[in-house]
């Protein structure tokens, strides 16, 4: 039977050399990569049209891991940090064994990656889903966030209190963590959280949202990839101005089957990236977004 599952986790990037350096210090290990000459039809990218690439990297094959998606820009070297992403969690001790870092009061591990994002590595036995055990977000409104996640989009409630929540579909995947605070800013570097659902259930799931005021940030569409399986989307906005994505899992699993020859095809691409030389010779330097 076909469930929702939580995939990945999206995370525009920089520097892609030394972010890919960094995962791959940590134990990660490339399972795709495509490059594209425009923007995505449903953002995928971000709000850009020029060339881009996607890189998927984690612990393990998508159909049992939630991994993350790498999001990068040629013309952009730098995107503006928000408050909204508050770390990825890692659970395994091999990889605390490897990895240096600041040391929490807890014991667990604070990593920063090379474009500022926050990775917490615990010392405990890896899960049943792999290492990256789940993600946490900001909230101003944990009531509000708990009745979209749970009510439109149908995650289950595990924890909540005034101040904190933890959903997801199922407990054997990774979890949404949501932390109040007061204010959320989105900047440039915003994420975007995916999940896979039945092909069939797309349509209503973006009719319920609308039925109850929320927004659709991209109508139900569906991407085509040459040479690969094509995807149905549907883009929600969540209270807070999160972007959850709905994939098709039908399609999806085919979409996302392991490449061997990802990580060749990844570090040929870094290797052949001159856009740094490009900008230098006219004069100008990357955009900072």
């Amino acid at each position: 039977m076909t469930i929702r599952r939580a995939l990945h986790w999206v995370f525009k990037v920089g520097d892609r050399a030394a972010t890919v350096n960094f995962l791959r210090g940590i134990g990660m290990q490339v399972l795709r990569h495509e490059e594209f000459k425009e923007g995505c039809d449903a953002a995928c990218n971000g709000p850009y049209q020029g060339r881009w690439s996607k890189t998927m990297i984690g612990y393990g094959f998508e159909d049992s891991n939630f991994v993350l998606e790498l999001t990068y820009n040629y013309g952009i070297d730098k995107y503006e940090l928000g408050n909204d992403f508050l770390g990825l969690h890692i659970e395994s001790n091999q990889v605390f064994a490897s990895a240096g870092g600041e040391k929490t009061a807890d014991g667990c591990l604070v990593l920063k990656s090379p474009d500022g994002y926050t990775f917490h590595v615990e010392d405990k036995t890896v899960p049943p889903a792999g290492p990256v055990a789940g993600i946490t977000l900001a909230s101003t409104n944990i009531q509000k966030t708990v009745e979209f996640w749970n009510k439109i989009l149908g995650l289950t409630i595990f924890e909540q209190s005034e101040s904190m929540a933890i959903l997801g579909f199922d407990k054997s995947q990774a979890f949404i963590k949501f932390l109040h605070q007061p204010e959320i800013e989105h900047a440039k570097a915003y994420g975007r959280v995916a999940f896979s659902v039945p092909f069939s259930e797309l349509a209503d799931a973006e009719k319920l949202a609308l039925e109850n005021g929320h927004k659709i940030l991209t109508p139900f569409v569906t991407l085509k990839t040459d040479g690969k399986a094509d995807v149905s989307v549907v883009i929600f906005g969540d209270p807070d101005g999160y972007e959850i994505c709905f994939v098709g899992d039908e399609g999806f699993r085919e979409l996302s089957q392991f490449d061997p020859d990802g990580s060749k095809l990844l570090d040929q691409a870094i290797a052949q990236d001159k856009s740094n030389e490009w900008f230098a010779k006219k004069g100008i330097s990357k955009s900072s977004a």
